[in-house]
């Protein structure tokens, strides 16, 4: 079975930093690129950024770009996100899916979070941040 569980949630004064973690099971880890999404209170779903297979790309959104890190630990099966100077806008409840990643095809994996679609998902983990 496959699951994808998030953890390292929860509130936080701006400016102030949070770590999450993606904990991946039931699936080849390293057959898969791991992407990190967010979506707000009356909010479309955001794509926040991906991490490639092997380590092979990495992908920020705009809106996060120089504040957040994505980073993988292959041994663990576990993705996480480095969250620093939080900003109230970056309250959500986040999300991490997978998507088996076609490497040669698309070596980037930002194709997967804008444009594809991811295979799996976990369940969210909120994020506040308060002003």
């Amino acid at each position: 079975e496959v699951q994808l569980v998030e953890s390292g949630g929860g509130l936080v004064q701006a400016g102030g930093s949070l770590s999450l973690s993606c904990a991946a099971s039931g699936f080849t880890f390293d057959d898969y690129a791991i992407g990190w999404f967010r979506q707000a209170p009356g909010k479309e779903r955001e794509g926040v950024s991906c991490i490639g297979r092997y380590d092979s790309s990495t992908y920020y959104s705009d809106s996060v770009k120089g504040r957040f890190t994505i980073s993988s630990d292959n041994a663990k099966n576990t993705v996480y996100l480095q969250m620093n100077s939080l900003k109230p806008e970056d309250t959500a409840v986040y999300y991490c899916a997978a998507v088996r990643h076609a490497l040669i095809r698309y070596p980037r994996c930002s194709v997967y979070v804008t444009k594809y679609g991811m295979d799996y998902w976990g369940k969210g983990t909120l994020v506040t941040v308060s002003s």
